[in-house]
């Protein structure tokens, strides 16, 4: 990739999409979810539950793509990147020694294209016909060994190689979404080092997501750094109860919502709340530009309302400017999401706003 400062010199943060890429079959979804099941499956049942409840939510520019079809990764990254994002952040999915959803990264490096730089996060969590991260109704288990993080770290090191492969001060950059979950991980971050660097390449900057650990440093299980993942649903009022509440009738009153089991927020006092709980501790922040799951959940969604682009655009502006005074090399801010449409959560194009989302954090960016 060269240098990347003076590659970015004009940009006031380097700034990376987590990408989904569950948007093309494979035999395990067939079997848990019915034949050619992706994301979009979902995404075109959602339904409104109350007033201007805007569902379903459909993409614009780029369609309903089949992440097997090389051109529609071009796509993607042409639009990223005429809109300040550094690169994309693959969500990488491995059970012992078996990779799901791969067809996308491995597109990307055997035909080489696009010339857009990425790094991978492990979603090293058990999959289950239960979304939000329960763990019922397994689909795949999560497991662990010593002997398959050393076969894992030897994949990653090809990985690692890659001459689009995003770096911090020359070293390449690998996530891990649930630490806590690793039996040790401090062992586990010491394998990865040691085969990467056996391999001849720089020792790697791993970086610990505190999705579900929000108040531990990662540095204490032998990462480098904390990816402060946003958003965190949890410091939402009765954000995992289903049932009614008077509280949540009256909260959802104030938005002109007559009901009280529908878990619905505005969006601006749902980041209020969350940026309240950042670390005092040194991270790198995640940012997310919306959230409606009602594609997942149904009437048991949680939903933000008032995300329109300026909105999210002011949210992010304030996170982009705390992190100016680190050097350029360690600016990372986590964009949640590129795609991640089944959670309403997507910086691509859509049937409401259309570009304007990127159009608008783009300003913030750059």
């Amino acid at each position: 990739m060269g240098n990347v400062a003076q590659m970015n010199s004009e940009k006031k943060t380097r700034s990376i999409a987590f990408y989904l890429p569950q948007f093309h079959p494979i035999p395990e979804n067939d079997k848990a979810w019915g034949t050619g099941f992706t994301e979009w499956t979902n995404v075109t049942r959602a339904r409104p539950f109350f007033s201007a409840h805007h569902q379903p939510i459909l993409p614009a520019n780029l369609g309903f793509y089949d992440l097997r079809m090389p051109e529609v990764q071009a796509a993607q990254a042409a639009l990223a990147k005429a809109h300040g994002i550094e690169g994309f952040c693959y969500w990488h999915y491995w059970f012992s020694g078996k990779r799901l959803l791969g067809a996308p990264l491995d597109n990307l490096i055997k035909h080489g294209q696009p010339d857009f730089p990425f790094c991978l996060a492990w979603a090293n969590e058990s999959w289950s016909r239960r979304w939000l991260g329960e763990d019922k109704e397994i689909i795949i288990q999560q497991a662990y060994s010593p002997e398959d993080d050393e076969i894992h770290a030897k994949w990653l090191a090809s990985m690692f190689q890659d001459f689009r492969y995003m770096r911090v001060n020359g070293r390449p950059l690998f996530l891990i979404y649930k630490p806590s979950a690793l039996p040790n991980a401090t062992a586990t971050t010491t394998i990865i080092r040691k085969v990467c660097m056996a391999a001849g390449l720089p020792d790697p900057y791993l970086v610990g997501i505190n999705a579900h650990t929000r108040h531990v440093d990662m540095r204490t299980l032998g990462f480098d750094g904390t990816e402060d993942h946003f958003p965190q649903l949890g410091v939402l009022p009765e954000p995992f109860s289903d049932g009614f509440s008077k509280s949540r009738l009256w909260r959802n009153l104030k938005h002109g919502i007559l009901s009280g089991t529908s878990k619905v927020y505005d969006y601006r006092e749902a980041v209020a709340l969350m940026e309240a709980c950042r670390p005092d501790y040194p991270h790198h922040p995640a940012v997310f530009v919306g959230w409606d799951n009602t594609a997942r959940r149904g009437n048991k969604a949680i939903v933000m309302t008032g995300s329109e682009p300026e909105k999210v655009a002011a949210a992010i502006r304030p996170v982009v400017e705390r992190i100016q005074n680190q050097p350029f090399e360690e600016r990372l801010l986590f964009l949640n999401a590129w795609n991640e449409w089944a959670e309403g959560m997507h910086l691509e194009p859509d049937n409401r706003h259309g570009n304007e989302l990127l159009h608008a954090i783009k300003a913030v960016l750059i």
